[in-house]
């Protein structure tokens, strides 16, 4: 493709090739998942989902495309996270847009969408079972809409999951403290007809204008939580392009996770749930600071899908 391009016998540079020569490329320079990263940059420049890439291996690439190449895979190679390269990322099976205002949505923030999901199901299942019964308690509104704070929204990739979720009818309020991240996280809902979420800038809970308490049945949160001394350790395509606001939680990895904590319980409804992505290393500070906070009857962990402790669970007394 250039001139450090090893020469081939009919110069044709066919999808097969091309590929091979990118997964080398970006792996002699210790790019994470060159596969991955060279199948999303070939899909792009083709304009198709990386899966045709394989159904037509022989196809030749056309100048243009190879062009466009060239720029993604010299970004790439310098560590550029290749998500804001091809300017999306796959979260709870949809694409998003992503930019450099905010994090790249990653798979381990799944498991807290998932246990999100699971939860308002069955607070919803309960909610309609109680009003059919006549309860006029709060925990049997018939059929409501269940309320959902998500903090910290970023990409929008935690709200939009929960609003469109088969199974569940919620209201969701987002917010964010870097506007350009919600006007991305606007698009997104505009993107998958998310009609259900109301966007709110702000430091956390100061977004939600005066009075709120007991007002909503979830609250999830997905903020920085990097300590200081983790930070020069993290591989270059997060810290050098990804925003500090978004990853940085001071000394401990907690300033943001112990003020989303302090301030939960007065916000949701009896039986509401807290939910919140912390760091590896954050299970015993994070389950002492439910323990004292006041109003909650218990707390976990829950690991994700690679078994590392990834989500606080607190459940509201």
């Amino acid at each position: 493709m250039d001139a450090k391009t090893p020469a081939a016998a009919d110069d044709t540079w066919t999808t097969r090739r091309l590929l091979r020569w990118m997964i080398d490329h970006l792996e002699k320079r210790g790019v994470d998942s060159p596969r991955l990263s060279a199948e999303m940059l070939l899909a792009a420049a083709f304009g198709v989902e990386r899966l045709e890439l394989y159904m037509d291996p022989e196809r030749p690439a056309s100048e243009a495309e190879r062009a466009r190449l060239r720029d993604s895979v010299k970004r790439v190679a310098a560590h550029e996270p290749v998500q804001f390269v091809v300017g999306e990322a796959w979260f709870f099976s949809r694409p998003f847009h992503v930019s450099p205002a905010t994090l790249v949505p990653r798979p381990e923030t799944e498991r807290l969408v998932e246990e999100a999901i699971s939860f308002l199901r069955e607070r919803g299942s309960e909610d309609t079972t109680a009003g059919a019964a006549g309860a006029d308690s709060d925990a049997g509104r018939s059929g409501a809409a269940l309320r959902v704070l998500d903090l910290c929204t970023g990409t929008g990739c935690i709200a939009i999951s929960l609003a469109l979720a088969k199974g569940v009818r919620a209201e969701v309020i987002a917010t964010d403290i870097v506007p350009a991240a919600l006007e991305l996280a606007k698009r997104n809902a505009e993107r998958h007809g998310a009609e259900n979420i109301e966007f709110r800038f702000g430091d956390l809970y100061d977004a939600l204008d005066g009075a709120s308490g007991g007002e909503f049945d979830l609250i999830t949160a997905n903020p920085p939580y990097v300590t200081d001394a983790e930070w020069p350790e993290l591989p270059p395509n997060v810290r050098d392009y990804e925003p500090a606001i978004s990853l940085r939680g001071g000394a401990d990895g907690l300033d943001l996770v112990r003020r989303v904590v302090d301030g939960a319980a007065a916000r949701l409804r009896p039986g509401g749930l807290l939910l919140v992505e912390i760091g590896h290393r954050h299970r015993a500070p994070a389950l002492e600071l439910v323990a004292r906070a006041p109003g909650f009857a218990g707390a976990e962990v829950l690991v994700d899908h690679e078994g590392v402790d990834r989500v606080l669970r607190a459940a509201k007394a």
